[in-house]
This record gives C-alpha cells, structure tokens and sequence, in this order.
C-alpha cells in the first residue's frame, strides 16, 4: 500500500462524541474529508446540524444523532443508530468531554462526579458498545489531554483525575481487545488549542501558559486533527494502547 493510502479512511464508519463544539467539529470534519462517513452525536441538536453539514460538504455521509453519553443506553441507542444507517461502526472517537476550575475544597461531590461521569465513565459506556458490533481492524481513541500528565495552574482536581483515568482505560482496553479482538485503542492528549473551553480562559492566565509551550502559541487543528486520522487509520496499524501528546513541548518543561 502506498504510503499516504494508509492515511485514508475510504469505506469507514466513524462515531465522534461531542461533534457539536471544539476538537469534535475538528474530528469530525477530518476524518470525513479522509475518506470516512462519520455519525456525529451531542446533546445540543442545533449544533450538531451544523457539523453534519460540514462532513456532507466534504462528500461523505454523515448521520446526527442527539445522544447523552453517561447514559449507557444513550450509547447502545447511537451504536444502533449507526448500524442501521451505515451497516457498521470501524472508528470510535470518545471526544464529549467538560472542563471544570473550582478549588478542591470548594467543589461539591455533585460537580466532581458529573465531571467524572462525562470524561470518563462516558467513554467506557461509548467503548462497550462500539466495541461488540467492531470488526478485527477496528479504531478507538480516547480524546484525553496533558492535564491527565500534567498540571496547568488551575485547579482542576477533577478534570485532570478524568483525562488521567481515561489514560488507564485506554491501556486497559488495549490490552483487553487487541490480541482477542483485533481492536487498537490509543489515546491523544491535545495541548492548548484555541477552543469554546479555552476561550473561557483568563488572558493572564493564557499568557502565563504559553511561557510553557516551547513553540509559543496554541495549536492549530489541522494538528491536532492530522494525530487523530494517524491513531484512526491503518498508518497507525501497529500502534495501540500508548497515549500520544500533541502539545507544542509542555510537558518538557
């Protein structure tokens, strides 16, 4: 196989959680303009038309489905959704994710469990139901970040616990399905990139942070984006279970 070829995704079927915002409108539109029919899921519905717009303007179908991903049957109801759609599912992207910055002793048993149950047990509930219907050649990443090898000045106890755990699950499954399953799962731990969540962000705080990243500036998504085709498709056919950073250098200081 030619060597760009194996970055292709022609006659693949992508689900991508969280495809109404940020990294997951990004995903989303790679992997269709790589070649895959993607299933977007979210639970804001307005939005998620826009993306499926988006993947049908690169020549790919494209599904949308308003899901809840703590929900465990709000998952098995996209998978199914997919399947009778597109006859199959070759590419999870665990993406729905929230982001949170209360102080430790200030965050309530409440806040910290709904950022648990969306970040992590949300993506063990998606892997489940993906991974009985995957056939052998089959792709699942998990969207972590640095902040799960990392911390970043705020105080993120949750958060960071969420994309660390998700680093496990990642290892854990990997182990599970890829010799018995011929599933790889990986992770990506995306940097600071230019988000609805960073957006959020104090400019003092953004400054301070860029003082960390060697290259001096957020990351762009065609980066970020080209990481994810690499994990997703046969170019990373023989990588599975690691964690991979894109991040511009932070964790080197």
């Amino acid at each position: 196989m030619p060597i760009l070829d194996r970055f292709r995704l022609d006659g693949r079927v992508a689900i991508v959680t969280g495809a109404s915002s940020g990294l997951g409108v990004i995903f989303a539109q790679a992997l269709a303009e790589a070649g895959a029919d993607v299933v977007l899921a979210a639970r804001r519905e307005d939005k998620l038309d826009d993306t499926r717009r988006l993947v049908e303007a690169a020549g790919r179908r494209a599904l949308a489905v308003r899901t809840d991903v703590t929900r465990p049957e709000g998952c098995q109801g996209l998978v199914d959704a997919a399947i009778a759609a597109f006859g199959k599912v070759d590419i999870l992207v665990n993406n729905a994710g929230i982001g949170t910055a209360v102080p430790a002793l200030k965050e309530t048993p409440e806040q910290f469990r709904a950022v648990m149950d969306l970040n992590l047990n949300a993506c063990y509930w998606m892997a489940q139901a993906c991974a009985k219907v995957m056939k052998p050649g089959s792709a699942i990443v998990n969207i972590s970040s640095i902040l799960g090898l990392t911390t970043a000045g705020l105080p993120q106890a949750a958060y960071s616990a969420s994309k660390a755990g998700l680093i496990g699950l990642t290892r854990d499954l990997a182990q599970q399905w890829t010799s018995r399953r011929g599933i790889r799962v990986n992770a990506l731990a995306p940097g600071f990139f230019a988000t609805e969540m960073t957006e959020q962000y104090d400019p003092a705080y953004v400054e301070r942070t860029l003082h960390r990243v060697l290259m001096g500036r957020f990351g762009q998504p065609e980066e970020i984006a080209a990481a994810l085709i690499f994990l997703a498709s046969e170019a990373g056919g023989y990588v599975t279970g690691i964690t991979l950073p894109v991040e511009g250098g932070v964790l080197t200081n």
